[in-house]
């Protein structure tokens, strides 16, 4: 066997170790929250843009919906989300975050700059990482269309 074909020199292995400590890292910051790293992914997005549709969300986080309906009814049972079909097309499912969900946004993304400045991650790196990152997924993308 090459080295090349070694596991720990395959870039697919590395990414899976990265998502799995990413998830682990995340899972620290949010769980005086109650809140899961999807969940808190789902947030994320909804605070960037609040009321959206399910179609809209899905594509944000790049999500089938049968993924995200579970995440958003715990979301909703746990007061974070509201989620509203509207009179006008009962098909279609709108989601809203509640005032608990605003007013814990800030308080979420202090524990998040607390864990991230807790592990020293140099900063520039980071960014050049997420730059790499960002190409191989639309790399990616485009190869699997």
């Amino acid at each position: 066997m090459n080295d090349e074909m070694q596991l720990t020199n395959q870039l697919c292995f590395s990414v899976y170790n990265a998502n799995r400590l990413f998830s682990r890292f995340y899972q620290q910051a949010l769980e005086p929250f109650k809140l899961t790293y999807p969940q808190y992914l789902v947030l994320l997005a909804l605070w960037q843009r609040d009321e959206q549709s399910l179609h809209e969300l899905g594509a944000d986080l790049n999500l089938n919906s049968n993924t995200l309906t579970p995440l958003l009814k715990r979301l909703e049972n746990a007061g974070w989300v509201t989620r509203i079909h509207p009179a006008s097309d009962r098909r279609q499912l709108q989601l809203r975050l509640t005032p608990f969900a605003k007013a814990h946004q800030e308080p979420i993304y202090e524990a998040i700059n607390k864990c991230v400045s807790q592990q020293q991650l140099d900063v520039e790196k980071y960014k050049e990482a997420l730059a790499v990152n960002n190409e191989l997924i639309e790399a990616l993308t485009k190869t699997l269309a």
